[in-house]
């Protein structure tokens, strides 16, 4: 079985100013980084060792992922990139502000019309995004909902293949939901994913199983660590 520390990306500019990030990239802010010292801190006070790293090829994941393993003591495993593990792409208006793209020009397109904000799937904000891209970049649900499992089910296939016990992947706040919803369409569409959380997982025999979704802990404790220094 191999355990999975899905991790989001450490705080950047456009998340501090509101902006609707997508296939654009940012650095990670100084708090971004610091919340990321503070991740790779807990992990080691746990003694997490981990046995791959995978992330996208996103500058801002690329970065997190070299706090990560620096500070959790993990250097030197094997680390690849996969641009299947991106975040959304959001066409024309990405890198826009958040409220102009999920509040004022989505909720004018087809894909939300009659529908309240707890009915919207992720297939509807998909098809409400292609519907007003102007440069015919964003992504079909079929094509970017394919693409999340794809990479996710291709690195964890791969860790186990290699007898790995623990992996830890940096991805994206709506690409992980994503994919937790694809994982178990039961649950509720969820948003709110903190920088530098981590989401738990195990994979066995092609099948994945959902543990605790944003766990802050191992940040809260690398906290404690820099604050004690």
């Amino acid at each position: 079985m191999v355990n999975i520390y899905l991790v989001r990306h450490g705080k950047t500019m456009f998340n501090t100013i509101g902006r609707a990030q997508g296939w654009s990239d940012t650095p990670l802010t100084r708090d971004g980084e610091i919340g990321i010292t503070e991740l790779g801190l807990g992990l080691a006070a746990k003694n997490v060792k981990f046995d791959y790293a995978f992330s996208s090829d996103s500058g801002r994941t690329i970065q997190t992922m070299h706090f990560i393993l620096k500070y959790s003591e993990n250097e030197g495993i094997p680390y690849e990139m996969d641009k299947r593990i991106r975040e959304w792409c959001f066409g024309s208006l990405d890198g826009g502000y958040d409220g102009e793209l999920f509040n004022g020009v989505l909720p004018r397109t087809d894909a939300y019309k009659g529908k309240s904000p707890e009915d919207l799937t992720y297939e509807d904000i998909a098809k409400g995004i292609l519907e007003v891209d102007t440069a015919g970049w964003a992504e079909p649900w079929e094509v970017l909902s394919k693409r999340i499992l794809d990479g996710f089910f291709d690195a964890a296939k791969k860790a186990e293949a290699n007898g790995a016990e623990n992996i830890v992947i940096v991805s994206h706040g709506m690409t992980i939901a994503t994919f937790i919803k694809l994982l178990d369409r039961r649950r509720p569409r969820f948003q709110g994913l903190d920088n530098g959380s981590v989401t738990h997982l195990t994979y066995s025999d092609g099948n994945f199983a959902i543990g605790k979704i944003g766990d802050m802990s191992y940040r809260e404790l690398g906290r404690e660590i820099l604050n004690a220094e």
